[in-house]
């Protein structure tokens, strides 16, 4: 019974400090998309800014191994697992600069998320091949502006038991297209405060490991050969 009130009051504290603080920095999320891809670097400031907020206020923490690895001013594919919406603001805080998701148009239903959304992220509608094309022609647009790219490679939740679901060519295909360096990272421990496709929440820590860049030119396997050595290096990151 005691368990459940704290719950009950873990999830309204939680909603409340979701709301209210970003809709305090949503004038500074949503306006500078209005000026170009490189004023979005603005919007990526209160971001983090909201990030670290949401963190410290709802005592979910997150620990940030090998953020070395990272070099600031250089362009990644960034590749992560994901299990749970907590993975969001983790990596947000993680990744140097300012970085463009590619997202599910779904997502843009969401009240105020979707107009977020719309302003951070490159939206996909996965069940149009145009969609897709005309997503990753904007996704290495991006990287050619010294812009990060972020990309689930799972392409979606992972609600299996496995650590990962297969991976999906999309992220390996714009690095051998690029010539850009992929930088693997990995999220442990939001699914357990979080699980997909539930309202299950409670505090505690998230782990993030940032690997070593595999740099795609070293690499001549081609998509297939990339994306399994990339799975192998992010689930032994996952299983150390």
């Amino acid at each position: 019974m005691i368990n459940n009130i704290f719950s009950i009051l873990y999830k309204i504290w939680v909603f409340l400090v979701f709301s209210v603080f970003m809709l305090l920095f949503l004038p500074g999320i949503i306006l500078p998309a209005f000026f170009g891809e490189h004023a979005v670097s603005v919007t990526y400031f209160f971001m983090k800014a909201w990030s670290w907020v949401f963190s410290k206020l709802t005592f979910i923490r997150y620990e940030i191994i090998g953020r070395e690895n990272i070099v600031k001013g250089k362009a990644y594919i960034c590749v992560s697992n994901h299990t749970s919406f907590l993975d969001l603001p983790g990596i947000a805080m993680t990744i140097r600069g300012q970085f463009r998701p590619l997202a599910k148009k779904e997502l843009l239903k969401i009240p105020v998320f979707g107009w977020i959304t719309r302003a951070t992220c490159i939206v996909v509608d996965r069940t149009s091949n145009e969609s897709r094309k005309t997503s990753l022609d904007h996704l290495k647009e991006v990287l050619n502006m010294g812009i990060n790219i972020l990309i689930f490679p799972e392409g979606t939740q992972n609600r299996t038991k496995e650590l990962m679901q297969p991976f999906k060519d999309g992220a390996f295909r714009i690095a051998i297209d690029t010539e850009q360096p992929l930088l693997p990272m990995v999220v442990i421990g939001a699914g357990k405060l979080m699980p997909p496709g539930t309202t299950r929440l409670r505090p505690g820590k998230i782990k993030i490991i940032v690997g070593p860049e595999i740099p795609t030119l070293s690499l001549s396997n081609g998509v297939a050969g990339i994306k399994k050595e990339t799975f192998e290096i992010m689930r032994k990151m996952m299983a150390q």
